[in-house]
């Protein structure tokens, strides 16, 4: 085997988030949200954390990191309670830190909110303005410790309001744009929503003695639930010791993100009934119906381009190989949201397969081109490990506008195919030939309508409105210095982020909150 480091500074697309709800009256549910997060790890990498209520008050616990670093069993037996919710993040509105990891937290005049949100926001300059116009920004809460995220704005808003949470929410979510996914609670009852255009997933499951929400159906079935059914665009779900009810706030017009199918979700997962395993496999059969290629072997890019490469090799009649393999424990230490992060060296290790490569006309297929540097060391990799030629081949189309609905797509200046044609992409990153698949087949694999999903990363068609470039962008919330209370507490915290007694009349009547470093 030859061993050679690739550069992390060509990044997949990665999510915004995981989000996780149980309702379970007699389960230890904050250790259910762990293993429902465990299975959401994909989802986002950056910050994990886990709110949970006992009836009477919501604890959090949130830190940096994996959600196998954030928590223990020693954390996680300190979060007692029936309803729990769980975050798993990477950043697309906010910065990377520790006052922006969720759940957030926010009093209200019936008690207290805590929520967790998959998705990005697209009018949070007008959410913020709302906030300034009507009560002001609070010298408490969440905007106040530093948070930047637009999920710190719905807290506030819904921390504001003087209904109940429930009609809260019916209120104001009408009047929230973008694409979102909210998992939230107050002390007795479990809330999600999803918004109108349903761009990322959200699934119901039912356990023997409750019920769960989640990101994807994966985590349903590691806590042991049985999968329900989608929670629909527009609808709001409401879980309490009265059951189960929904109300709609917005009429659906869906508008799913093509992308789910192509790489984001897990492979086990369903999207709108349609397998994505099955639909990344059908991708690369498609891609080769579309770009056959005389050649040896056929190889992915692991993990992700694996599927694909599968029916690609199907349908080709080319023999499938494994070509790399890809260091265990590297795990995604090396995920990092800023490019100036990105060129610290941090190195992820691929290791290639000389006897495998040698000699051979190798196909290799990934799931998609940002920068194109990953590709160019692929291409290298396999030269180095002796193959005669080296045709690349994407199972999506070429990636030409950024997404502002939760995926941290680079700006289009950043991405490769914005400003080359496909020959001029093959010559940078030095393969034999290189093709994409095109839009109508990647469409045709999901067995999805168009007109329901979203394609804007490769058309530019935008299905929600964007504001102008001044009130959007990931940092558009930063101020020039965190306040105090924003910043990160450090290894050594133990419940990092509480409502205490003197920011929360109806905490402080049923108890004192854990506070940081310290345990009920």
């Amino acid at each position: 085997m030859l061993n050679h480091d690739l550069l992390p500074e060509d990044q997949a697309p990665r999510d915004e988030c995981g989000v996780f709800g149980v309702w379970a009256p007699g389960e230890e549910v904050a250790k259910l949200t762990y293993y429902g997060l465990y299975a959401l790890q994909h989802r986002g990498q950056e910050s994990a954390g886990i709110a949970t209520s006992d009836g009477s008050r919501i604890a959090v616990y949130k830190d940096m990191g994996l959600v196998s670093q954030v928590f223990d069993e020693t954390t996680l037996n300190s979060l007692p309670g029936h309803i729990a919710i769980g975050h798993c993040r990477y950043s697309t509105t906010g910065s990377s830190h520790w006052a922006n990891a969720q759940p957030t937290l926010g009093a209200t005049p019936h008690g207290t909110v805590a929520l967790a949100h998959n998705g990005n926001l697209t009018n949070s300059a007008d959410l913020l303005d709302r906030i300034r116009e009507t009560t002001g920004i609070p010298d408490r809460g969440e905007i106040a410790k530093g948070n930047t995220t637009d999920t710190a704005l719905v807290t506030t808003l819904l921390g504001h309001a003087s209904e109940s949470l429930e009609d809260a929410a019916m209120k104001l979510l009408p009047d929230v744009e973008g694409a979102f996914c909210f998992v939230f609670m107050d002390e007795n009852t479990l809330y999600a929503a999803r918004d109108p255009h349903g761009v990322r997933p959200l699934v119901l499951g039912r356990l023997e003695r409750g019920w769960v929400v989640a990101s994807e159906q994966s985590a349903l079935a590691t806590v042991g639930a049985s999968f329900i059914r989608e929670v629909e665009p527009g609808e709001l779900l409401a879980i309490d010791s009265n059951g189960l009810r929904s109300r709609t706030f917005a009429t659906a017009t869906p508008a799913h993100c093509v992308f789910e199918y192509v790489y984001l979700a897990r492979p086990d997962a369903a999207i709108n009934g349609r397998s994505v395993y099955e639909s990344r496999v059908e991708m690369g059969r498609q891609l080769a119906r579309e770009n056959s290629h005389e050649a040896d072997i056929v190889i992915p890019v692991p993990e992700s381009g694996t599927p694909a490469a599968v029916g690609y090799a199907e349908e080709s009649g080319i023999p499938f190989a494994h070509g790399f393999v890809k260091n265990a424990y590297v795990g995604r230490t090396f995920i990092q949201p800023s490019q100036t992060l990105r060129q610290l060296g941090i190195k992820l290790k691929l290791n290639a397969l000389e006897s495998v490569i040698r000699g051979k006309r190798v196909v290799v297929v990934d799931d998609s081109i940002v920068r194109g540097n990953t590709q160019r060391a692929i291409v290298r990799m396999l030269r180095e490990a002796g193959a005669s030629e080296v045709h690349v081949k994407i199972s999506s189309p070429p990636v030409t506008w950024p997404c502002f609905y939760g995926i941290d797509f680079a700006s289009r200046a950043e991405l490769i195919a914005s400003g080359a044609t496909i020959e001029e992409i093959r010559k940078s990153v030095a393969a034999d030939s290189l093709a994409y698949i095109s839009e109508d087949g990647m469409i045709g694999a999901t067995q999805q309508p168009r007109k329901t999903l979203c394609t804007a990363c490769f058309t530019g068609e935008y299905p929600i409105a964007l504001p102008d470039d001044s009130r959007r962008g990931k940092n558009l919330l930063e101020a020039p210095s965190a306040p105090e209370g924003g910043c990160d507490p450090g290894p050594d915290a133990e419940f990092d982020v509480v409502l205490s007694p003197s920011e929360s009349e109806p905490l402080a009547a049923s108890g004192n909150a854990p506070t940081r470093g310290s345990h009920d």
